[in-house]
């Protein structure tokens, strides 16, 4: 049961971890003793973790009453971005970090095209901001509705016990119907189709220049973005109807959402406009206490500020938390410096939308739950739907300005060489941070990269452990009761290949021989 990621690597590597670790103490309820069923082993190991982009395991290990002990998240991939783009001209940094991920490659983009406006002191002009912003809007919702209606819809729609073979995409087609089903294709294909026409590739765009864009928008373009932001926008709308009708509509699936089993009180953080509304390219970052209350509003240049990254040697992935509060380990409340980010951090932390349609369903669901901030980790699932139908407003509103179709996309010549920038957008998964240093010569001497799933990993491994500990009691352990620890994570939309981008100085690899009866017969470690 052991693998690169497992639990003896950590222990033999405990005198590593650059932060102390406190493990969260999760107990389940008292139960009667059971007996030990025949062939049960007390480690329990979800891998692959399934519904995600990239590679993870769950391991669970059971006490002697057959409860859980512990339970742990576990990246087992790794990437090397932030390594192999030093040496390498800083503006081609944009057009190489579309490979980090094929689902998110536009927030890398965005990300690191304003990076690139900081290292040349270069200042976008109203027309090209209004173009990314357009074209990034199209890529939220590509995004949102990939994860809604091919991840995680179907816990809900065919049902979180259902059979495997049905709890998949397949699945929740033969419950809406077929014609839903194309209907969310050719939405998609819609979302893809803006992004395509803006940036010159729809998966790994090529726009972004420092201080600019590479081209205008013709006036047919702007026509068929138009037409394909108002059937967005419909089916936007239509999309929160199915969530309302096979969801909310369903006591169980309400109880669920509402109750303990995937609730942590953290702190949250996201991009916010000058009204305090949500916003995915441009803003400030707020950052708000459990309570609600507002902890810092900052520059995303200040970021380093108020942000730091604990080093566990279970896993691949840091995990951030806020300096000031300082890392108490994976523990939640006003004392950890853990924060959450994506869509529900987004709308816990704004003061509401800034488009109609979707302030009317932003306030809907905090009437629904009755306070803010919500803590309930399912709720993003319907946070990302709100942002989903903003992202079809607010595509449609840019593409209707004048502005548009500008020539003027770029800010001509470039200001001197400060060599350092910052870039932040709002993945679809939460918070993207691209920090870039150059030399004289433009060339990259470092990076830092802070994704989404990275700000989220604390929180992600806090709610797969108290999913693990609620449900799994008494050795009953069933395919149902496992998928719904995974859905603990699977809210967060995590993206692992994002994720696992740093390199240290060598891999290290371990191979582990098993006896036929799952005993250790020898380790071999590099």
């Amino acid at each position: 049961m052991d693998s690169l990621g497992s639990i003896s690597k950590r222990k033999e590597q405990e005198k590593e971890v650059q932060e102390p670790e406190v493990k969260q103490e999760v107990k389940p309820e008292s139960t009667p003793k059971a007996e030990r069923p025949a062939g049960m082993n007390r480690e329990i190991t979800i891998s692959p973790i399934t519904r995600l982009e990239g590679h993870g395991k769950i391991s669970i290990f059971l006490n002697d009453d057959g409860n859980v002990k512990d339970a742990y998240f576990q990246t087992v991939e790794l990437r090397g971005f932030e390594r192999f783009c030093v040496g390498r001209p800083v503006e081609e940094v944009p057009r190489i970090v579309t490979r980090i991920c094929g689902v998110c490659p536009w927030a890398h983009h965005m990300a690191a095209t304003k990076a690139n406006d900081g290292v040349f002191n270069a200042e976008p002009t109203e027309a090209a901001k209004k173009l990314r912003e357009m074209a990034y809007c199209a890529h939220m919702m590509h995004s949102h509705q990939l994860h809604f209606y091919a991840l995680g819809a179907p816990d809900f729609i065919p049902g979180p016990k259902a059979d495997p073979a049905e709890r998949n995409v397949i699945g929740l087609i033969g419950k809406v119907g077929v014609e839903l089903g194309l209907v969310v294709i050719k939405n998609r294909g819609y979302a893809q189709r803006i992004q395509e026409i803006v940036g010159g590739k729809a998966t790994h765009p090529v726009c972004g220049l420092p201080g600019g864009m590479s081209k205008p928008l013709s006036n047919e373009e702007r026509d068929e973005i138009e037409e394909k932001a108002k059937d967005l926008l419909g089916f936007s709308k239509k999309t929160l109807e199915v969530f309302d009708d096979l969801v909310l509509k369903n006591k169980d699936y309400v109880d669920l959402i509402t109750g303990d089993t995937y609730y942590h009180e953290t702190y949250y953080m996201g991009l916010v406009d000058e009204n305090e509304k949500v916003n995915f390219y441009d803003g400030k970052l707020k950052v708000v206490y459990p309570d609600g209350k507002e902890y810092a509003k900052f520059e995303p240049k200040e970021y380093m500020d108020y942000i730091a990254e604990a080093v566990l040697p279970c896993t691949y992935m840091k995990f951030p938390y806020l300096k000031e509060v300082g890392w108490k380990g994976l523990v939640d409340g006003p004392e950890s410096g853990i924060y959450r980010v994506a869509p529900l951090a987004r709308l816990n932390v704004a003061n509401g939308m800034a488009t109609d349609a979707a302030q009317e369903a932003y306030e809907r669901m905090y009437d629904f739950f009755g306070t803010k901030p919500v803590h309930n980790t399912l709720a993003f699932h319907w946070a990302r739907l709100i942002e989903n139908l903003y992202a079809a407003e607010r595509c449609l509103e840019l593409i209707q300005d004048p502005e548009i179709t500008s020539t003027d996309i770029c800010c001509g010549e470039l200001g001197e060489l400060p060599g350092e920038g910052v870039g932040v957008v709002e993945a679809p998964r939460g918070t993207l941070i691209h920090h870039y240093w150059a030399d004289e010569d433009g060339i990259a001497q470092k990076l830092n990269i802070i994704v989404a799933t990275g700000h989220n990993h604390g929180a992600i491994c806090m709610s797969v452990k108290k999913a693990a500990a609620v449900l799994i009691k008494n050795w009953e352990v069933d395919q149902g009761l496992l998928n719904m620890v995974e859905m603990a994570f699977r809210a967060y939309d995590p993206c692992l290949a994002c994720a696992t981008h740093t390199l240290p100085g060598q891999m290290p690899l371990e191979v582990n021989i098993l006896n036929t009866d799952g005993t250790l017969y020898q380790r071999l470690k590099r």
